[in-house]
This record gives structure tokens, sequence and C-alpha cells, in this order.
């Protein structure tokens, strides 16, 4: 697939948005269940997830909004009331007129679907209840799974082998099916045969993200805290034990580290930091922590992939592999390789995590599933950001350093209440701008158009002390959320310094952390040497209070 291709994911029901979205076909060429399918099949199909014991099986869907699948049919995980293998794609024809958001699979195999309207069917493999239909008899056609979730909107879905996981927009974790080691979280041993809350510490987190390994479970909650539960036999709940947990535990030694995503292989862990950096634990047999070593590991240990930022990581209960994505585009990949050890994060020509279980995964199974967004139809939003610094169409023209950005009176008044006021009996078709820099002024006008910000985090700052002026509080926080993207140790003390400035607190106490995190190098900075008198009093007083120069 092109690195420029504009992708988007469906596995949070949150789909990451695109940088070109001319795409027209999804490239699932690199699986090879999906020889079987014609050309003509190939360019119809969306989103697609590649399943099975050998990779055998798979679901996909078309541009028309209908689903097929394909495969050996194992347990019927298929859905299409028999047990026959097919060569040929056949129509889901019970899922009809339904849009899927995201779906997970197990071992046996069973699949967890949920729609874009957040109901959940289940059907396939059941012998340990992990479909939640209250029986143990295979599910040859898909059930909607109701119990305890009539009123909850699911947004994600996770599979260990035999049991599900759910997550609903309210933050709240449901799970069912295998409990031998604890993995359903409900303080026994007992399998559940129906949807039941995870609770205990859970109880009143709001849950962001879900993840199960082989037999064990997880949930990121909006502090950036990891709760684990299950089986613990190679340390892959990362609380520095081998003994199962039966009910959700936080991981102590993330401490003061905020995890945005969790990811989880057959026996081993990864998570992504708020800062972009990955942390592993668990089974090492095939290097899949990337630590350079194969020895289990059971306390959460860092993994270097390179200077640049993470922003995907990617592993799959199915497989002992493991993936990452750079902010640069780079995708790397470790542990169990076509057989190979890889115990070191290995660049790859790839452009997506998919890839990498595709052609490099034992069996080559889909990680998530794999969506594609066509471009048939401009929407209202995507005419209007074609239409920013457009000369034929604009009505005013700002001249800042010298250069002209082209704009509509009409969209800026809609969008921003300072220019409802200053615009509104200004007849000039020209406004001349000397309190803000031309990267920073049309980046500004730029978000008014498209939602979204793209600048260093240097003009960031810039961008910042101008939303805190125009009183833009949204475009203030994607502000901050650049910084947080873009800090390093080079310019920490100059992005905290800004956050003061702008009283812009949630972002002053991450580059705090930030400092506190790599302070003998920040200390050594040019930064750290021209810091403000008072600033530096503060900072002191500040990383006196949480122990940073205790010995």
């Amino acid at each position: 697939m092109e690195e420029e291709l504009s992708l988007s994911y469906g596995e949070s029901g949150k789909p990451v948005q695109a940088t070109l979205s001319s795409l027209k076909m999804l490239d699932v060429g690199k699986w090879p269940i999906f020889s079987l399918c014609s050309e003509e099949e190939l360019q119809l199909i969306r989103q697609a997830c590649v399943f099975g014991s050998a990779g055998n099986e798979v679901l996909y869907t078309t541009v028309n909004d209908e689903i097929f699948v394909l495969g050996t049919n194992c347990c019927g995980c298929l859905g299409l009331g028999d047990v026959q293998s097919t060569i040929e794609p056949r129509r889901l024809d019970s899922l009809s007129g339904k849009k899927i958001a995201c779906l997970s699979y197990g071992s046996g195999p069973h699949i967890v679907l949920a729609t874009t309207e957040g109901e959940v069917f289940t059907w396939g493999h059941n012998a340990y209840s992990q479909l939640g239909n209250g029986t143990t008899n295979h599910g040859l056609v898909p059930c909607h799974i109701s119990t305890n979730l009539s009123n909850k909107q699911v947004t994600e879905v996770a599979c260990g082998s035999y049991h599900s996981l759910v997550l609903t927009s309210d933050g709240e974790v449901f799970a069912w099916g295998y409990n031998n080691s604890g993995q359903v979280g409900s303080g026994s041993t007992a399998n559940q045969p129906i949807p039941r809350r995870v609770t205990g510490c859970l109880q009143n987190k709001v849950a962001v993200n879900i993840a199960c390994g082989q037999m064990c479970s997880m949930a990121v909650v909006n502090t950036g805290e990891v709760y684990v539960w299950g089986y613990n036999g190679n340390g892959q709940l990362g609380l520095g034990s081998s003994g199962n947990q039966p009910t959700p535990c936080r991981i102590a030694a993330l401490q003061g580290i905020r995890v945005q995503r969790v990811a989880c292989g057959y026996a081993h862990t990864l998570v992504l930091t708020d800062e972009g950096q990955v942390y592993a634990w668990g089974a090492n047999s095939y290097g899949q922590l990337g630590t350079g070593n194969k020895s289990n590991q059971s306390y959460p240990a860092p993994v270097v992939v390179e200077k640049d930022r993470i922003i995907e990581i990617a592993a799959c209960h199915s497989a002992h592999t493991s993936a990452a994505k750079t902010q640069g585009g780079h995708v790397y990949m470790w542990g169990q390789c076509r057989g190979q050890s890889v115990v070191l994060p290995h660049l790859t020509h790839f452009s997506c995590t998919d890839d990498v279980f595709a052609c490099f995964a034992t069996p080559a199974v889909s990680w998530r599933l794999l969506s594609v967004e066509p471009d048939d139809h401009l929407t209202v939003a995507e005419s209007l950001k074609r239409e920013f610094d457009n000369p034929n169409t604009a009505d005013l023209k700002f001249l800042v350093d010298g250069k002209y950005i082209y704009a509509h009176k009409v969209l800026l008044k809609i969008r921003c209440e300072h220019f409802r006021s200053s615009l509104e009996d200004n007849e000039d078709d020209t406004v001349e701008m000397s309190e803000f820099s031309y990267p920073v002024y049309r980046a500004f006008l730029e978000y008014l158009y498209t939602d979204s910000i793209s600048l260093s985090p240097e003009e960031a700052v810039g961008l910042l002390d101008l939303a805190t002026f125009y009183r833009e509080n949204r475009l203030k926080k994607l502000c901050q959320q650049t910084i947080k993207q873009g800090i390093c140790e080079e310019n920490a003390i100059a992005l905290l310094s800004a956050a003061v400035k702008y009283d812009a607190q949630d972002l002053e106490e991450f580059c705090f952390r930030f400092c506190i995190n790599h302070l003998t190098v920040v200390t050594q900075t040019s930064g750290f040497a021209e810091m403000d008198h008072d600033l530096l009093k503060n900072f002191i007083s500040k990383a006196s209070r949480v122990g940073a120069f205790k010995n």
C-alpha cells in the first residue's frame, strides 16, 4: 500500500483520519486467503478481517455495505448457518443493513462484532460460553447479545482465546466466557455465560481502551492507568509476579506514566504512552518484548524503537509478534517473524502495521479490522477545506508579513466570535495584521476551515498565544496537544515557560512531568541555563516536592 494513501481503522470505533483520501480499494493482497477472490471482488472491499487458527477465514464488507465471508468455517465461525467450508465468498445475509464498527475473534474461533449503532453480535465456537448467549452450543449464525448491554452503546471489542470483552461509550467494561485463570475478572474461576460488568477497582473508573491476551484482560482508563486481570504465568500482567489475578489490579510500576493504548500478544503486553514511548512485559521466548534478549519480564520494560515518537502499537492474542509505527511513518516489527526470533525492533519497508501481520505473523491474521474510506463524495467539511486560501472564491484577504492569505467573510463570521464583531460593518476586502506572524495567523485561519492544525511545537506556542487572545478554547486544546507531541529534552523548558505564560495548566503539568522524567538531560540544555529566575525558583521548589532530588 502506498505510504501517502488514506487509511482509517475502526478498531476503537473512532477512525484515524487520512492524509489523502483518494483510495478506491483496500489493499489486502498480502494475505494469502484473498488470492481466492477475483480482481473485481477485491476492488469492492472496504473493511476486512482475516482470522482462524491458520489464517484461513476472512470476513469483509463491500462498498455496498454487504458482508461476505470465506474460508474453512471451523465451528461455524463464518456465521452462515452451517459448517461447510467455502472457497468462494458467501454473503452473510443475517447481518444485512448492519455497519461494522469493530470486530475481534478468539482461538476457536469465535467472533465478537460491534455495529456503528453500538449493538453486539457473536457467533462461532462456544464451548466456554464465549458468545455470551447463556449457552455452550456453537453459534452458527450471528446472535444479538443484549443481556446487561441493552441500554449500552459498545464502542470497542476484544477477544482472548475463549473469552470476550467489550467497552461501552460510558467507559464500562463487560466480560464473559472462559474464566479458568480469572480472565473475566469476576473474582472466581467459574465460566461466565452472559455479559457481566467488570467492577472491583474498575467500578468508578472510565475505561478508554481494552485488550485481551490468550487468557488475560486489560483496560486503560482515562487517567492513563492500566488495570489487568487473568492469567499471569509469564508475567504478562506486569505486576512483578506470576500469580493469576481474578479481579482487576492496577499496574503500580507504571505510576507517573500516562498510557494511551494497550495491545496484547499471546502472552506478552505492549503499552503506548502519551509521550509516544512503548513499554513491554510478559513472555519473551521469541524476543517479542523487543528488549534484546529472550528473558520473560514481569515488570514493564522500555522498548527503544528510534528517536521518533511512536503513534501506534500492534499485537494479536494468536501471535508472538509485535509491531509499532512512528510519527514519521516508519513501521518496525519484532518477536516471532516467519519462524525467526527478532529480539530488537527491526525497521520494515511497510507503511502500515497490518502488513507485518499479513507477511510475518504465524498465523497470518489481522490484528484489527482494517478499513478504508472512499472519496466518491465531498462532504461540506471537505468542500470548505478546499476553499481555504483560494483567491478565486475569496472576498477577503489578510496581509501578514507581506504575504496574502485569502478567506471568506461569511465563514469567518460563522466560525469565530472575534470575526463576528470585527467584520460586522467592515466593507474592506483587505485586513492588515501585524500582531502575529504569517505561519501562526495562516494556521489560525486554516483551523477555521479544517478544525485541525499542522504546526511545529514552537509555532504552536505562537498559535496558543493567539488562541488565548481570541478566547478560542478548542484551538487552545489542539495547540497543547501539538506541543505535547513535539516535546523533547531540548525544547521542554521553552514549552514549559509558554504553558505558564498562557495559563495552560494541563500542558504545564505535562511539560513539568516530562522535565522531571528527563531531568539530567534537561538541566544541561541551553533552555535551562537561560530560564527565567522566577520560573526556575518555582521549578526547583515543585521538583523537590515530587522527590526529584532524593538520593
